[in-house]
């Protein structure tokens, strides 16, 4: 895989850090939106996956997430955050026009992944969600519920089955350690919200990864809203015994190998 670039754009709220993994003749052009509380970096293995399948990819670093600006994790309209991922597919557009765009969401990126689709409608080729937070997502609520957010931090055994992920996880200076903050949990429940009423997807094939030992966020309340989204086509993997992060569980090679097998399915009508 080619060394990764750095670059910075100007984002909603001040520098926007992207990464590019990149092909000098593409064939398709692989946008990632990266979870809450981490960063694009951490997706080098899923880009390098993807590079080899014959994309260039590229992944910001959302509002106060990684190396772009923003107080850390703090958001408080996830539309600005999807107006900076049409950033980062504007320049991935510019250097590679002719391409098609597929867009890869994780987590918290399925969700901006998710409003990417309904606001940028005709823009897409495919669209894949890995755990995402659509759909009847009951944290934020319960939350804002109490009159102090806890300072517990993710459990890094709930990322994945193999310890390596949660020991790198909780060893990353890049990683938000400490408590959710009140005004981004506030635009969770709005954005859910917004998503859940946007109307779905069109004609845009989606493919939905999922582990069914997943507690972070819990299969049963993305269903639905996953099934609200997908319009003409809907692909669904669910992992038995995996937990929130797929692309880095212990039977990786078998999503990435689905992601990949999906997208050609798509690239080839």
């Amino acid at each position: 895989m080619a060394e990764a670039r750095a670059h910075t754009l100007t984002g909603t709220r001040g520098r926007l850090a992207v990464h590019e993994w990149p092909a000098s003749h593409p064939r398709y052009v692989a946008l990632l939106a990266h979870g809450y509380g981490e960063h694009a970096g951490r997706y080098e293995e899923v880009a390098g996956v993807l590079t080899a399948h014959g994309a260039a990819v590229y992944a910001p670093d959302h509002l106060g997430h990684g190396r772009s600006d923003g107080e850390r994790v703090l958001i408080e309209d996830f539309e600005e955050v999807v107006t900076d991922l049409r950033a980062a597919a504007d320049l991935a557009r510019t250097a590679h026009p002719g391409p098609p765009l597929v867009l890869v969401g994780h987590s918290m990126g399925g969700l901006i992944a998710a409003r990417y689709a309904q606001r940028h409608p005709g823009t897409l080729t495919a669209l894949a969600l890995s755990g995402p937070v659509i759909g009847d997502w009951e944290l934020p609520r319960r939350l804002l519920a109490l009159d102090e957010i806890p300072d517990i931090p993710i459990r890094p055994s709930a990322l994945s089955r193999d310890p390596a992920v949660g020991a790198s996880y909780a060893a990353d200076p890049l990683v938000w350690h400490g408590p959710m903050k009140r005004p981004t949990l506030r635009a969770f429940v709005r954005t859910l919200e917004t998503v859940a009423g946007g109307g779905d997807a069109g004609p845009v094939p989606l493919l939905w990864l999922h582990g069914d030992d997943d507690r972070l966020v819990p299969l049963p309340g993305s269903r639905p809203g996953v099934e609200r989204l997908a319009g003409a086509e809907l692909t669904t993997r669910i992992y038995p015994g995996a937990r929130h992060e797929v692309f880095l569980e212990t039977n990786r090679d078998e999503v990435l190998a689905d992601l990949t097998g999906f997208l050609d399915g798509v690239l080839a009508r």
